[in-house]
């Protein structure tokens, strides 16, 4: 090898199993991003699509929409932002694609990628138009794709940043919250919906920082209601590899009761 390819080859920074950093400023993500279409989901009658968001950077999201009834009601939308460090992962993967078809099937929820151009029901997407109840708006995220979901809900609590959306509530799962610093309480007032759930799981490294998240946050002057729901015996998002564990299912139905509580 010579001396340029070895410059190449020296690690600068490592966050396992996620990525690698080379001195050279390539990034090597280790963990693949398989791919999975839209599709009808023989089991549980959830059906998928993607659309295009913002053609000029070719932005996409996935929508999924449980059967409907006839006369059709309209079902509370939630936001979903996938995890993965901030760096691998996303909506397409397999793992997120299954997970978000049997929350949707026992939540019976519209899930979506952020949308308010829909919130007058003229946006260009006609299953967020004739689906989704704007009354019922939910910010929700697992791992690094929670702490995403807990910064806009700090912005819509915040009306100069204009979303335009009123949030009925926020879940959190597992929660990548790090840092050096304690949370600030007073700057969690300002969260712009009045349920909290945070779901946390025993073995799960970033446990203590969730349960942090919600003193905090029952300090901070906020005046919604959180509650926490923790998983014994279960890691950081096991749900992902073992969606028929009984576990797994008991952490979807709290999430469905919490999207549907009146």
């Amino acid at each position: 090898m010579d001396e340029y390819d070895a410059s190449k080859a020296e690690i600068a920074y490592e966050l396992l199993p996620l990525l690698r950093l080379y001195k050279d400023g390539r990034v090597e993500r280790l963990l693949g991003n398989d791919f999975v279409p839209p599709s009808t989901n023989p089991q549980n009658g959830v059906v998928s699509k993607d659309i295009t968001l913002l053609p000029e950077s070719n932005i996409t999201a996935r929508i999924y929409l449980p059967p409907i009834p006839d006369p059709n009601p309209k079902l509370p939308l939630v936001v979903y932002f996938h995890g993965g460090g901030f760096c691998v992962a996303s909506p397409f993967t397999s793992k997120c694609h299954n997970y978000l078809n049997a929350l949707v099937a026992r939540s019976r929820v519209v899930a979506v990628s952020w949308i308010i151009s829909h919130r007058d029901r003229n946006g260009p997407e006609a299953w967020l138009n004739d689906h989704a109840d704007f009354e019922r708006v939910f910010l929700a995220g697992e791992s690094a794709g929670a702490n995403i979901a807990h910064n806009m809900a700090l912005r819509a609590g915040q009306p100069e940043f204009g979303l335009s959306v009123g949030l009925l509530g926020l879940a959190l799962v597992h929660p990548y919250f790090w840092g050096s610093v304690p949370i600030a309480s007073e700057a969690l007032a300002g969260i712009g919906c009045g349920r909290v759930l945070v779901c946390v799981a025993e073995r799960d490294v970033v446990r203590d920082r969730g349960r942090l998240y919600c003193e905090a946050l029952s300090r901070s002057g906020w005046t919604g209601v959180v509650e926490i729901d923790e998983t014994k015996d279960e890691d950081h998002v096991f749900y992902l590899y073992d969606l028929d564990g009984q576990n797994a299912r008991d952490l979807i139905r709290q999430l469905a009761s919490f999207f549907n509580r009146g």
